[in-house]
């Protein structure tokens, strides 16, 4: 995707907080997508990575424990639907230029969930699910893994749609919060991923320019954004799924975050 979206960006709501495109996303980016970035076989030097969190490091499925404990029976279903209707919920405020924070969205997702199934949602529940979302599990091989690109000696990011709040207590919780140079929340920009800004948003925080960024995502349509942003992407495809069907292709791909580092460390050269 071309850098050049001013024309775009000044039709946004005036709710909406746009991100003024660095100097160099401006520059002369060639009319298709970086060669560079999505070409395989072609990539360009890493100088810092930046992760996506839900999914990726902390493990979403993990709420199916309490849901399992407050709902017998339904704990997996109640999980899963919120899950899918939080995500549902921050691309449709997107395309609406309706935002809400991501604390609030999932709260939003919960309710529906909790509805959809015919589940009571007492206000006890409610917190209880909701407090959760801050203590999540991670994922088997993100302390090693991180501690892996961490020894790499590059800049590290969350670029999330979490709050900046939840990612502070999530990465303190799991034990990782000294490892990340900056966390980078959708709210700089009050538009989740897909959206090309949140992931510039990433690229100025580190200082650099998006391709000289690798981002790592379980998800494949995150992956995706983020190289049609002008980021080297990396997916780590922990569940063996096939690649959205956007139209771009993703030239890096792993299982762990243990591959992803390993790719990185090749491409620093």
């Amino acid at each position: 995707m071309s850098c050049n979206r001013r024309r775009w960006l000044a039709g946004a709501a005036s709710g909406a907080a746009a991100l003024a495109l660095p100097r160099w996303c401006e520059a002369a980016a060639p009319p298709s997508r970086d060669a560079a970035t999505v070409a395989p076989g072609r990539t360009a030097r890493v100088r810092a990575v930046a992760f996506d969190s839900y999914g990726t490091l902390f493990d979403v499925d993990s709420l199916a424990v309490l849901a399992e404990e407050l709902y017998p029976g339904q704990g997996k279903a109640l999980s899963m639907l919120w899950r899918r209707k939080q995500i549902e919920y921050t691309w449709l405020r997107t395309l609406l230029r309706r935002y809400r924070d991501f604390a609030a969205v999932t709260e939003d997702g919960l309710v529906f969930a909790a509805a959809k199934l015919t589940l009571e949602l007492t206000a006890d529940k409610r917190r209880r699910l909701l407090e959760q979302y801050v203590r999540l599990d991670a994922f088997a091989d993100v302390v090693d893994g991180i501690a892996a690109f961490r020894r790499l000696k590059l800049p590290l990011a969350i670029v999330s749609n979490g709050t900046l709040e939840m990612l502070r207590r999530e990465v303190r919780y799991i034990g990782i919060e000294a490892q990340f140079d900056r966390l980078v929340s959708v709210d700089t920009v009050r538009a989740y991923k897909t959206d090309p800004r949140i992931y510039l948003a990433g690229a100025r925080a580190l200082g650099m320019r998006p391709r000289d960024i690798c981002f790592v995502s379980s998800h494949s349509w995150d992956v995706i954004g983020a190289v049609s942003a002008g980021y080297t992407g990396f997916w780590v495809d922990r569940a063996g799924e096939p690649i959205e069907e956007l139209g771009v292709p993703i030239a890096h791909r792993g299982t762990t975050l243990f591959d992803a580092a390993r790719f990185v460390e090749g491409a620093m050269a």
